[in-house]
């Protein structure tokens, strides 16, 4: 069995869903060395986190940020972890509700996602800054 392990930073996103599977291949190349195996890529944060879901059509992140701000409002005056900002908890609580990590297999060198399927960063700050992943692949 083979394993690897790779960190790297994504630059600043703005609030929203973005697409990162392409970032994600880029920073773990060994993916094409495994026949079969599994991927996880987990994130260093607790604002932000990470789905699996549509890759096709922008409209479902724009769809995934509205449904999300509905319904972890901010400005919520029972919120007492409130020092960072307003955008501080419900982002937390959006990240709990998403998680900090995707598990991908890997058939014949690549991600076996499907078609429409692609990895998302879910940025649920105003100014989060640049995220800290980790993608760990191990296989035969």
């Amino acid at each position: 069995m083979k394993m690897f392990q790779q960190g790297f930073q994504l630059k600043e996103k703005r609030r929203g869903f973005h697409l990162i599977t392409s970032e994600v291949l880029y920073a773990m190349p060994q993916i094409a060395e495994l026949k079969t195996g599994m991927c996880q890529v987990f994130i260093q944060h607790t604002s932000a986190s990470l789905t699996i879901n549509e890759n096709a059509d922008p409209t479902v992140r724009k769809d995934f940020e509205m449904f999300f701000n509905k319904t972890v409002k901010e400005n919520d005056p029972d919120y007492q972890h409130d020092y960072e900002g307003s955008d501080d908890m419900p982002a937390h609580l959006k990240a709990s509700l998403l998680g900090s990590s995707v598990t991908i297999p890997i058939r014949n060198g690549r991600l076996a996602l499907g078609t429409w399927q692609g990895i998302y960063l879910c940025e649920h700050r105003d100014f989060g800054g640049s995220r800290s992943l980790i993608v760990s692949a191990w296989g035969i």
